[in-house]
């Protein structure tokens, strides 16, 4: 059977992206993006975006296109994905949606709230406010304008605070109104395969470690610098990811580079429990679960 549409998922440092690349040459395929970090077009490294020889001339969309000092949302991240898939650059593709951003694959299957258009004066209105006065300035006039989900949020949470502000002031309703109304699945006319890797917990913390010291060979700490020169907001969603503030931390003198490095891993290794304690709970009965010596021989 043909499956247009091919989800996978699992933990970081499951072997997703190898996998998503051997389907995608079985079925003439083309790999797009569902992970949170690797929108963004710094840190290749640090999030693990696919080099050119990893992508082993398969095409691959939507990894590295949004500047870092945009606060980047699943929402932005389907309406790119609606734009490639009216475009003819898909006709007669397999569609393979890869990461391990389970809210991505939440929207593609259950929809998301039509929340109309925010203007971009709007939008960058809200991204000046928070370089200038910091994520606790703007989550106080979030609480004064709308306290029900000002009280839901976290006061960190710079991203859904962000989002809650601009919703409503261009809509005039708060964005929990359009939440509530009836969500249309994105993907609901098409044939869907999905898939799960779940490999032991020994099997990703080996991964893990080697992986990151091949980050560090490769010139991830370099990577870091470059990020620190760009001067942005500590509360932007690319300025959180795993690596960033121990690396940050090693290059202000607070840690030594060992201690820094082992701090990473240990980050990574807290989220991928975290992942894998979602998809045991959240994901159906739908998904195909596979091991990492499954995945070596899956054929759709």
């Amino acid at each position: 059977m043909k499956n247009d549409i091919v989800l996978i998922t699992g933990p970081t440092a499951s072997g997703k992206s190898k996998l998503a690349v051997d389907i995608a040459r079985q079925c003439d395929g083309i790999i797009i993006n569902a992970d949170s970090m690797q929108v963004y077009d710094v840190l290749r490294l640090l999030t693990s975006r696919p080099s050119e020889k990893e992508k082993a001339g398969v095409a691959h969309y939507l990894y590295g296109f949004v500047n870092p000092r945009k606060a980047f949302s699943v929402g932005y991240w389907l309406s790119a994905v609606d734009d490639l898939f009216v475009s003819s650059r898909l006709i007669g593709k397999t569609c393979i949606f890869i990461g391990g951003s389970g809210l991505y694959f939440h929207a593609l299957l259950g929809g998301l709230s039509s929340i109309p258009h925010i203007d971009a004066v709007v939008r960058e209105k809200w991204r000046i406010s928070l370089e200038k006065n910091g994520i606790r300035e703007l989550y106080s006039i979030l609480l004064k304008k709308d306290p029900f989900l000002a009280k839901r949020l976290s006061s960190n949470d710079s991203q859904r605070i962000i989002r809650a502000l601009e919703v409503l002031e261009s809509t005039g309703y708060s964005i929990t109104y359009w939440q509530n109304k009836p969500k249309k699945p994105f993907l609901d006319a098409m044939s869907i395969r999905k898939l799960v890797l779940e490999p032991t917990k020994n099997e990703i913390e080996e991964r893990i470690h080697t992986r990151f010291e091949l980050m560090l060979a490769n010139g991830v700490i370099e990577e870091v610098k470059q990020l620190r020169m760009m001067n942005l907001n500590s509360e932007l969603p690319v300025m959180k990811a795993i690596g960033v503030r121990e690396l940050n931390a090693y290059l202000d003198g607070f840690l030594g580079i060992e201690e820094a490095v082992e701090k990473v891993k240990i980050a990574t290794r807290g989220y991928a429990k975290k992942q894998m304690t979602w998809f045991r709970h959240q994901l159906d009965t739908g998904w195909q679960r596979l091991t990492s010596a499954d995945s070596a021989c899956f054929h759709l």
